[in-house]
C-alpha cells in the first residue's frame, strides 16, 4: 500500500480553553485599557507595552496555565521535557475594520496567541510560507490546482474561542 510521510513537518498546537472564562474576562477588563500604543499597519490596532508575567497577578495566573502546554509542545520539537516558560507578552486590541500586517516573531523557538475575545472570520490567524529568501520554491499555482498541505502557501487557523491558545 502507498504511504505518504510528512518529512520534518511543522507542528501546530491548538489548545481549546487553556484559560477559564473568568480569567479571560478579568484579562480583557484589565489590559484593554492599557492597549494604547498605535500599530504602524492599522489605526484600528493598538497594543500594550511589552509585558512580563510578573507585571500582573493576572498574567502570573495565565502563565501558570499556559506553561505546561509550552513544555508539552517543546517535547514535540526537541524530544525532551525542558523547563519552557513565558518570556514576554503583550495584549493587542483589534477594532472592527483593523488589520495586522504579515510579520514573524524572530528569535522565538515558540510563538503563541491566546485569544481573549471572539474573532471575526476575516480576522482569523493566517500562517504563510516565507514570501522570499533563498528556500527552494516548489509550486504549481493556477485555476486548475487544489492546494493541499504540501502545496498551499498559506493556511487559516480554525476559528478560536475566548481562552483558546495556538502555538
Amino acid at each position: 500500500m502507498d504511504e505518504v510521510i510528512g518529512l520534518f513537518p511543522t507542528p501546530f498546537m491548538r489548545v481549546p480553553g487553556v484559560l477559564p472564562s473568568a480569567l479571560v474576562s478579568r484579562l480583557v477588563d484589565h489590559f484593554s485599557a492599557l492597549a494604547v500604543r498605535d500599530n504602524s499597519s492599522s489605526p484600528k490596532l493598538t497594543h500594550t507595552e511589552l509585558l512580563r508575567p510578573e507585571d500582573s497577578p493576572l498574567f502570573v495566573q495565565a502563565a501558570q496555565l499556559v506553561s505546561p502546554k509550552l513544555i508539552e509542545f517543546g517535547v514535540l520539537l526537541f524530544g525532551e521535557r525542558l523547563g519552557w516558560s513565558v518570556k514576554e507578552m503583550w495584549v493587542n486590541v483589534l477594532d472592527t475594520g483593523g488589520r495586522q500586517a504579515m510579520h514573524n516573531h524572530a528569535n522565538s523557538f515558540v510563538s503563541g496567541v491566546v485569544y481573549l475575545t471572539t474573532t471575526h472570520p476575516q480576522a482569523q490567524t493566517v500562517f504563510m510560507k516565507s514570501p522570499g529568501g533563498n528556500d527552494f520554491s516548489f509550486r504549481n499555482d493556477h485555476a486548475a490546482t487544489a492546494p493541499g498541505p504540501y502545496s498551499a502557501d498559506k493556511w487559516v487557523s480554525p476559528a478560536p474561542e475566548p481562552g483558546d491558545m495556538v502555538l
